[in-house]
């Protein structure tokens, strides 16, 4: 398995140990011009379950594919934070931010995998 797919594995295991929910990986590889690879977005209900997330999500990458992140940014109110792991960028939204941005049509061409909520 190569390291990107390591990390996108490690990743959604890490949203999905603090419940965050709606995750769509959205793979940019066929596109042109791209900041990154892939766009992992999910979701929280509070500022402290989308921190909880983001915090998940570093030790899952750290631990299960040995990366950290290159920055982290938006703790401060955690209506959206944006995780850059170079290949990969993860999206920890509140619901409402989620609706506003609307990241998942940004580029119409990407493949989106949605995954499953785990209840």
């Amino acid at each position: 398995m190569n390291e990107t797919k390591k990390l996108i594995e490690q990743i959604t295991e890490g949203i999905q140990d603090k419940k965050g929910k709606k995750i769509v990986i959205a793979d940019l590889t066929q596109i042109d011009d791209t900041i990154c690879k892939y766009f992992i977005i999910c979701q929280g209900n509070s500022p402290s379950q989308v921190t909880a997330i983001v915090e998940s999500v570093r030790e899952f990458a750290r631990k299960g594919a040995n990366v950290k992140p290159y920055a982290i940014d938006g703790l401060r109110n955690a209506q959206w934070v944006a995780m850059d792991y170079a290949d990969v960028l993860v999206h920890v939204f509140m619901p409402e931010a989620r609706e506003f941005y609307n990241l998942e049509t940004l580029w119409a061409d990407a493949r989106l995998t949605q995954i499953p909520d785990l209840d």
